[in-house]
């Protein structure tokens, strides 16, 4: 296999994972319990409770996202060529995507397991200990905000700069480059706005709009990759 066979095979292997993550992401997350408020935790927590595949989305999640982090990781192995700048561009975007994998898989164990387990407490208990068994379910949430918006901040700083390089290479589509970036930026936007003011209504934008381009921006990817030719090659001079 030449250097054109390999790169072109791991493109369309980071692609391919980057498609995949998003839709199990996606499937995992219209799954998810919820209530009109997510800030509204009495409601919130009620409807957690009463999930009973909370575990199983939340592993979907993480399993959606570890498949976007790896594709990004892949990704970022073959871009940037011959330019140094854009090398190591690209290797700091794989770098933040490998640590936002990292956070988010912690970010699961907070809120797919011990919120699960004191939420259930809080709705089983009897009425002189909620008050305290909802305190600590809260205080759980609390550190899933914090969690949350370090790891979308990441997984932003990701986008956006992987996304810069491929729109910067010229051998990748430039579309699926800003699109990409886009989403970063979304993503970002998202980690200031929880940190600030938790699952508010002001997310909804930016949720929308990282969504949108990132699924853009891994199908663009995914169908440049996977139509990629080998370039032809001049006749030997005799």
């Amino acid at each position: 296999m030449d250097v054109f066979d390999d790169r072109r095979g791991t493109r369309r292997l980071a692609s391919s994972l980057l498609l995949a993550g998003v839709v199990v992401s996606i499937l995992a997350g219209v799954l998810h319990a919820e209530s009109h408020d997510a800030n509204d935790h009495v409601a919130s927590f009620t409807a957690y409770a009463n999930s009973g595949i909370w575990t199983a989305v939340h592993l979907g999640q993480f399993v959606g996202m570890a498949l976007v982090g790896a594709g990004l990781v892949c990704l970022g192995t073959v871009l940037g060529g011959q330019r140094r700048s854009l090398a190591w561009t690209a290797r700091f975007g794989a770098l933040f995507a490998a640590a936002a994998i990292a956070l988010y898989a912690a970010l699961q164990a907070v809120d797919g397991v011990a919120l699960k387990q004191a939420v259930d407490a809080w709705a089983a208990s009897p009425e002189p200990e909620k008050a305290s068994r909802f305190a600590t379910a809260e205080g759980i949430r609390w550190l899933e905000w914090g969690m949350r918006s370090y790891q979308s901040i990441l997984l932003g700083t990701a986008l956006v700069l992987l996304g810069f390089v491929v729109a910067a290479s010229h051998r990748m589509s430039r579309t699926a480059g800003y699109a990409m970036a886009l989403a970063g930026l979304a993503y970002m936007a998202q980690g200031w706005i929880i940190g600030e003011s938790g699952f508010s209504a002001d997310n909804a934008v930016p949720t929308l709009v990282g969504i949108a381009a990132i699924v853009v921006s891994a199908v663009w990817l995914t169908v440049g990759a996977w139509r990629m030719k080998k370039p032809a090659t001049a006749g030997h001079v005799m």
